[in-house]
């Protein structure tokens, strides 16, 4: 198959079936177009969001679908979420949905808030992980939204990142865990949130939180009330538990070499750090701690003060820190609610729940 822009031309498959892959500025005027043509004929395109972007395919077609996990390295049973252009196709793919969702996607859609619901008969189980629920969310970007309309079908979507590695904030990122596997990135920018979405289950009552994002515990209990904190969002799950969601069964966001959390004040977290630090390891910290690890090749992703700024910069500052050469990276963690909240989440699945407590060690 050959398909290409009706401006600027690209032939994307060379006759030994070689993939070229394109990258089109989301401002791009053919740039929805494109990708919704790619989305129809059964590809994937690489989406924005304003979490990270997405590796898209027709959420309807379980054989497009199935590109996403080979092309992922992604297991099976793991969920993928649906994408749609607003509360209004909920019900297309979604029954006895309850009234408190379409309260959710009023005051939060589009944004960084994807819903568990019992899924229709619509949705393949290839798309829900074999579940009879199914995650849906409406993104910020706009280009995606289009491109979502345009193809006519919801775009089921995870992370853009190779399974469990740390995700993909940029179309760079994309670009370099999908050359020539995927037809088309659409490039809309650096992520303006920088985590994945937030997960709420309301399947249950009360409503159970499944994977903290840019939408706080605080701002889902202003509508919810009562807010369950499933036990994945603070520890792994055992074997043979069900992943409800994204994110919460299996090693995820992490680098190649282990990443051990160090917990405590700054000053006992660097007593501690020093002490074990060996030739090649690398530290992750805040900007503010960056004068107490001269000499230990820190690498700062964000403020202490500004948790949005880590939420930014956490998976770019993963991104660089993936290599087989570096023995350890020590990690300095958030504390606190908010998006700081989503942070730690995420650090602590790139370090496997590893955490060190630097006052009870020194």
């Amino acid at each position: 198959m050959k398909m290409g822009a009706a401006a600027g031309q690209l032939l994307l498959f060379s006759g030994k079936g070689i993939m070229t892959t394109q990258i089109l500025p989301a401002d791009a005027p053919e740039a929805a177009a494109v990708a919704a043509r790619w989305i129809r004929a059964g590809e994937l395109v690489a989406i924005p969001t304003e979490t990270v972007y997405g590796l898209g395919a027709n959420a309807l077609d379980p054989a497009a679908v199935d590109k996403i996990f080979t092309a992922k390295g992604r297991p099976s049973d793991n969920p993928l979420i649906l994408h749609l252009t607003g509360a209004g196709q909920i019900a297309d793919y979604c029954r006895d949905v309850p009234e408190i969702a379409y309260v959710l996607a009023e005051k939060f859609w589009p944004g960084p808030l994807t819903m568990v619901l019992c899924a229709s008969d619509t949705v393949p189980k290839r798309t829900t992980g074999g579940l009879s629920t199914v995650a849906v969310r409406c993104p910020e970007s706009a280009v995606t939204r289009e491109i979502i309309r345009l193809a006519g079908v919801p775009i089921a979507a995870p992370s853009a990142n190779l399974s469990g590695k740390p995700s993909t904030t940029t179309a760079a990122h994309v670009y370099h865990d999908h050359a020539g596997k995927i037809p088309l990135i659409i490039d809309g920018g650096p992520c303006r949130v920088g985590v994945e979405s937030t997960i709420v289950d309301l399947t249950e009552c009360p409503p159970r939180l499944l994977r903290p994002g840019g939408i706080t515990p605080a701002q889902l209990r202003e509508v919810l009330g009562e807010l369950v904190i499933d036990r994945a969002v603070t520890a792994q799950l055992a074997p043979g538990e069900v992943a409800k969601a994204p994110g919460m069964k299996y090693r995820h966001y992490a680098p190649a070499e282990p990443v051990i959390i160090v917990s405590g004040s700054r000053e006992a977290a660097a007593r501690y750090i020093r002490a074990h630090f060996a030739p090649g390891d690398r530290v992750l910290c805040f900007e503010e701690e960056l004068p107490l690890y001269a000499g230990c090749a820190p690498l700062a992703y964000g403020k202490e003060a500004d948790a949005a700024t880590l939420s930014h910069g956490l998976f770019a500052a993963l991104r660089e820190l993936d290599s087989a050469q570096i023995p350890h990276v020590y990690a300095r963690c958030p504390v606190g609610e908010g998006i700081a909240y989503a942070v730690q989440n995420r650090l602590k699945k790139a370090a496997g729940f590893c955490i060190v407590d630097a006052e009870a060690a020194l």
